[in-house]
């Protein structure tokens, strides 16, 4: 079955593979904590023996994504773009959040992203900043002030949704005033290393992986692995189970990240504040 074959990119998409993980805590006054995360994955067969098997795990994976979008658009009451690649949710007393990344171009994610919240009946504040490479604009809603922020960097656009919500943070999830804070944590089964604007800060495996289960167990998060840090732009740098990649975040005042190393060495951005 060794047999070459040309890669399709109408068959060998983004969405051959999907890896993800959702996680349930409940807590006092009958809260719920939920968290949500998943990584795409390109499939790409050179021989016939191959395609065959990418085929049948594209089925697979694309039958387990349709229940994951519809279980996380449920119980997180955030909507996806469609052929995202990453993405994570938060729904906490404090906060109802999506990071998600995609090769869709920053005008159709907005556009996706303006309808989709309107029927929701969120309501956009006028004087959104929106630049062909990124876009900041705030919202009210029945259950508090939101914010989307969209930004194009290597080939995908990023977007950030979240919803405050009135709850009060632990010490451990809060930033310090005027700053921005960051959890730091590593999901996979071997060390890795992520380095923040030349602050290297190495990471055993499984360290952290727990830390946007709940604010009780940010709480418990050795100091090392939380960066209090000036709102902007940050050079990130991961090394982990063998890749390195290097991307920009933001954040800004009074937000708080936890940033987890996923499968593959993929960065997991989580807003948990």
């Amino acid at each position: 079955m060794a047999i070459p074959v040309t890669p399709d990119p109408v068959r060998d998409s983004s969405a051959d593979t999907i890896q993800f993980g959702w996680h349930r805590t409940p807590g006092a006054n009958e809260y719920i904590d939920q968290t949500w995360w998943a990584v795409r994955d390109r499939c790409t067969p050179g021989h016939l023996g191959e395609r065959l098997l990418c085929d049948a795990v594209a089925f697979l994976a694309r039958a387990a994504t349709r229940t994951f979008e519809a279980k996380m658009s449920d119980e997180a009451g955030l909507a996806l773009p469609a052929g995202w690649g990453l993405m994570t949710a938060k729904n906490s007393p404090f906060i109802r959040s999506a990071h998600v990344e995609t090769p869709r171009d920053l005008a159709a994610v907005l556009a996706f992203y303006r309808a989709a919240l309107r029927e929701r009946g969120w309501t956009e504040i006028e004087g959104a900043v929106v630049t062909p490479d990124s876009t900041a604009i705030g919202f009210t809603t029945s259950e508090g002030p939101a914010s989307l922020r969209l930004s194009r960097e290597s080939g995908k656009t990023i977007a950030d949704l979240s919803l405050r919500k009135p709850a009060v943070a632990s010490a451990g999830i809060l930033p310090k005033p005027g700053q921005a804070r960051l959890l730091l944590g590593n999901k996979t089964d071997k060390a890795a290393v992520i380095t923040v604007n030349e602050r290297t800060i190495p990471l055993a495996a499984h360290a952290g992986e727990r830390l946007a289960y709940s604010d009780n167990v940010a709480d418990e998060l050795p100091d090392d692995l939380k960066l209090d840090l000036p709102p902007g732009k940050y050079k990130f740098s991961v090394k982990a189970d063998g890749r390195a990649q290097d991307r920009q975040f933001e954040v800004a005042v009074n937000e708080t990240w936890g940033v987890l190393v996923g499968p593959d060495g993929a960065l997991l951005p989580m807003r948990l504040y």
